[in-house]
């Protein structure tokens, strides 16, 4: 197989999810780091639009979704598994929640001014001012909460996330599973991008050891990759036996499922629901029961097939040129 590259950025909170799941499966794996803020010209060869982090890439496969990543991971090493057999669909049900609303909780937390301040302590201006505006312009349609209340919520978040720990190690049991990985890393912001505003998780001492616990993990194996060298080899597999027998990517099942009345071959575009909905324009060559797959090409990085989880995307046909 090709090598797992991620693109992300040290202080990616989503990519701090995924690193820890790379090394939870005891994975090697390339490491592009790409910017934090637009403009991201490697990015968007690769995704075609697609701008948020992380994304993985695997040959001329490029997976966007944290959630899609962990099931491809789990697709290529099987164990340890993220998904335990008796609680399969609470683990998935219980990390949605923590991706979306304890993260947007978190978030507008970690970010009420003096937890962007201390962000950005010793930046110039321009730094946290340019960071501002395109949260902002990624926001667009968004309801965001506004400080008080995100740590109304964010409290009590924690204080049901403690009693969950209540006699076992991790969420789900005494192995981490998906939920473990998606619930810690609007805390492990909380903790080290920002800490001086870590104090809330004082008052739940099972959260804290329950964080070292995960952190104990590690991310892996991982070596420096450039961007440009990750674009040449998505280029290089252009062609491939792999590209030509499952244009669907590392995936067992390859089953049309038409909810939208687009067939495949149709020009079409995909966006997320709401947070960073640049979309990302292709043909459809593939619509499984838990993904979307495009196939684009780009002058750089050849024919790339960009997927997409189902969940939080929307689909429609591409408008006329």
């Amino acid at each position: 197989m090709a090598d797992i590259i991620l693109h992300h950025y040290p202080t990616s909170p989503f990519s701090e999810k995924i690193r820890l799941v790379l090394g939870y499966k005891k994975l090697a794996w390339k490491s592009v780091i790409i910017p934090a803020i637009m403009p991201k010209p490697d990015v968007l060869a690769l995704t075609g639009g697609y701008r948020k982090t992380p994304f993985m890439q695997i040959g001329n496969d490029v997976y966007c979704d944290s959630a899609l990543i962990c099931d491809v991971l789990e697709h290529i090493q099987p164990a340890p598994t993220l998904y335990p057999e008796s609680n399969k669909g609470l683990a998935r049900v219980l990390a949605q929640w923590a991706d979306t609303t304890l993260f947007w909780a978190a978030m507008g937390y970690n970010l009420q001014p003096k937890g962007a301040a201390s962000m950005f302590e010793g930046a110039p201006p321009e730094a946290a001012k340019a960071f501002g505006a395109d949260r902002g312009a990624m926001s667009t349609g968004m309801t965001r909460l506004r400080p008080g209340d995100a740590t109304a919520a964010y409290k009590s978040y924690l204080r049901r996330i403690a009693t969950m720990l209540d006699g076992q190690d991790f969420l789900m049991g005494n192995t981490p599973c998906v939920a473990d990985f998606a619930a810690y890393h609007p805390l492990w912001f909380s903790r080290v991008r920002v800490p001086l505003m870590a104090g809330i998780l004082d008052a739940t001492p099972a959260v804290l050891g329950w964080m070292d616990r995960m952190a104990a993990l590690g991310h892996g194996q991982s070596t420096k990759l450039s961007a440009t060298e990750a674009i040449a080899a998505c280029a290089a597999s252009t062609g491939s036996k792999s590209e030509l027998e499952a244009p669907f990517g590392h995936d067992s099942d390859g089953t049309f499922q038409d909810e939208h009345g687009i067939p495949l071959g149709s020009s079409v575009t995909i966006a997320a629901e709401t947070f960073g909905q640049e979309p990302t324009e292709g043909e459809l060559v593939a619509a499984t029961r838990t993904r979307y797959t495009l196939k684009r090409v780009d002058e750089r990085a050849g024919t790339v097939h960009v997927h997409f989880p189902r969940i939080g995307y929307v689909l429609k046909a591409a408008q006329p040129a």
